[in-house]
């Protein structure tokens, strides 16, 4: 990677920024062990009206270690978390860590065959998880997986005791049969500590799910050392101290909150505010409550938080540290934001294979605007990273000029789990190919102006068409399917679906709509499902997305 060797993007960093990128621990494990020294009364995670300081969250953690240990959890052992934001997600990952094993993030808004592509495809030995997921949907994907020999079962009622309504009106602790407790477990071990464990840097931590071309699930293999540089990253780049407080507003399972809620908190050692899901109310509450300071979402949270029932702009300006990521922010919402929030809201630019961002605006300045298409920038590149844009040849590309980003850093992943064939693939020499077309202004800001993939990305969600298509061609009335992007003001992308039936079939679109419903996360299940007699294609059958695209932007 030459092209860029003289970093232009360094004249535009202010005054004061890094430039060079030294890791500074090995894992967040060792981290947070100094964040538990240097803070242990300190609040770790504010929890509705509960807190765990940073002793007890490393003593439960040490219990749940013991525990599975206690239960055969060997070396490498994939842990899977199949949980909502609540604290025992962030126990559990330290547990599985302490006791030598992988963790294995799990979408809690998977149904039963999404959770058995997962469990199959990362050989989780032991499952933790809430209740109601696990009546709902666990017992029966688990039931498939001989190598799963261990449920463990919680509640999104522990840790707190306010049980708002908003969120837990049908929450019940009922333990599933033949699962073990979670706080039972915790009990049981209290005061007794695992021996000491030192992943190095290249050890796999966590295998945090994204999709291939097929849309067949493929685990990013998170070393230990891409965590904690992403959680240095989050820290340093935009000054998190002793001061601060981290909102969790992602979701925990999504690299955004792996990477850029609890690895920075806990490497600094600072509160970790945690409300089950996004509700914009109960959200807003929070942050009244305990006024964090940072956090990082889609565009579409903040819209909706501005936006919350009896929000004022006094609830949010505690916040000095806004980032946003994950699908195209149009500018004028971040101008209108930031009258509310009273903070300008940074585009940031990563994916799940890169950790954390590798390309951010940094703090106290704005993002230019792209005066050809209007775009706004998604940032200069992180401290770090090699960045080069290339052509259809691989050959390196000069700024402004319009090609694939490929990137190579300490926060990149060194391939997916079980997978060489798809490694080979996106990994260019150690170098990742993202599959999104863009360029380098002559100031070194980046732009995305474009996907080489059909990945459809909703909310800050990635969806992939074949995902959706799969379930549809499962409906017996279903001769063709083809599922596309399409733009929404508010989410960013939308979900469509473009079918043709089988001879004598018949069934509407709100019908299919309904169906894919029921066997997707709500992100992915299309929101409108068009029947048309046939499908473009080509003379070999290939399905032309690209036509639909064209069909749906001019309404036909």
């Amino acid at each position: 990677m030459t092209a860029y060797a003289d970093r232009p993007w360094l004249a535009s960093y202010p005054p004061g920024q890094a430039t060079e990128f030294t890791l500074q621990q090995p894992s967040l494990l060792a981290g947070f062990a100094a964040s538990v020294a240097a803070r242990p009364e300190h609040a770790a995670i504010h929890y509705f009206d509960g807190t765990l300081t940073y002793r007890q969250l490393d003593e439960q953690s040490d219990a749940l270690a013991c525990a599975l240990l206690d239960g055969g959890l060997a070396s490498g052992d994939r842990v899977a978390l199949y949980l909502q934001n609540v604290p025992q997600y962030v126990i559990g990952m330290l547990a599985s860590w302490k006791a030598g094993g992988v963790a294995v993030a799990v979408n809690p808004m998977n149904k039963v065959r999404e959770l058995d592509q997962l469990l199959g495809d990362s050989g989780a030995s032991v499952l933790i998880t809430l209740e109601s997921l696990h009546a709902a949907y666990g017992a029966e994907a688990v039931a498939k997986h001989d190598a799963v020999r261990r449920v463990i079962t919680t509640s999104e009622l522990e840790y707190q005791t306010r049980h708002d309504p908003r969120l837990f009106s049908d929450s019940r602790r009922t333990r599933p049969g033949g699962t073990e407790d979670f706080t039972e477990l915790v009990s049981a071990f209290e005061g007794k500590a695992p021996p000491a464990v030192n992943p190095a840097a290249d050890d796999t931590a966590f295998l945090t799910y994204t999709s291939g071309t097929t849309g067949q699930p493929k685990g990013a293999m998170n070393t230990h050392g891409n965590i904690a540089s992403g959680g240095q990253w989050y820290r340093d780049w935009n000054g998190l101290g002793a001061n601060d407080s981290v909102l969790g507003i992602a979701p925990l399972f999504h690299v955004t909150g792996l990477s850029g809620h609890m690895a920075p908190a806990l490497l600094t050692g600072i509160p970790l505010i945690l409300t089950y899901r996004f509700e914009p109310g109960v959200v807003v509450e929070a942050i009244r409550e305990h006024r964090p300071t940072f956090t990082v979402a889609a565009i579409t949270a903040y819209v909706a938080l501005a936006n919350a029932p009896g929000a004022r702009s006094d609830d949010l300006a505690s916040f000095s540290k806004l980032l946003t990521g994950g699908a195209p922010v149009a500018p004028a919402i971040v101008d209108s934001l930031e009258k509310q929030f009273g903070a300008y809201i940074h585009n940031v630019y990563g994916m799940t294979e890169t950790t954390s961002p590798t390309h951010a605006t940094p703090m106290g300045v704005r993002g230019p605007v792209d005066p050809r298409s209007g775009a706004l920038s998604v940032g200069l590149p992180v401290p770090g990273l090699e960045m080069a844009v290339i052509g259809e040849d691989d050959a390196e590309l000069p700024p402004g000029e319009i090609g694939e980003l490929i990137v190579r850093g300490p926060t990149v992943v060194p391939g997916y789990w079980n997978k060489p064939a798809e490694t080979e693939k996106s990994f260019l020499n150690g170098k990742l190919r993202t599959g999104d077309v863009g360029f380098m202004d002559d100031a070194g800001w980046f732009y995305i102006v474009d996907r080489k993939k059909d990945m459809i990305s909703a909310a800050g969600y990635k969806v992939w068409p074949r995902d959706v298509e799969d379930v549809l061609y499962s409906h017996d009335a279903v001769r063709q399917a083809a599922v596309i992007g399409v733009p929404d003001s508010y989410r960013g992308e939308s979900v469509k679906a473009y079918v043709s039936l089988k001879p004598g079939k018949q069934v509407t679109g709100p019908e299919l709509a309904a169906y894919c419903k029921e066997r997707l996360a709500t992100y992915k299940a299309p929101r409108d499902v068009e029947i048309l007699d046939e499908l473009p294609a080509t003379v070999t059958g290939k399905l032309l997305r690209r036509e639909l695209r064209d069909r749906a932007a001019r309404g036909t």
